[in-house]
């Protein structure tokens, strides 16, 4: 979940430990508000991902912020 202020370009990316794109799930406009994303699992291609460890990173104007989350099979 993340809230916006105001309209802004957003981009969401999944990446490996290795800092390999795993796959984007926003990267458009996107406006005020509060805003919930819910990774699938997938990569780009839509095959599976492996269960472990993954960093998330989301940028939204000039604020970038970059989280660890767990996948669970």
């Amino acid at each position: 979940q993340f809230g916006l202020p105001a309209d802004n370009k957003v981009t969401l990316a999944v990446y490996n430990l290795s800092g390999q794109l795993v796959r984007n799930l926003i990267n458009n406009d996107v406006p005020a508000g509060q805003h919930q994303v819910v990774w699938d699992g997938t990569n780009e291609i839509g095959d599976k991902a492996a269960s472990g460890i993954y960093i998330y990173r989301l940028k939204a104007g000039t604020a970038v912020q970059s989280r660890k989350m767990l996948l669970l099979k």
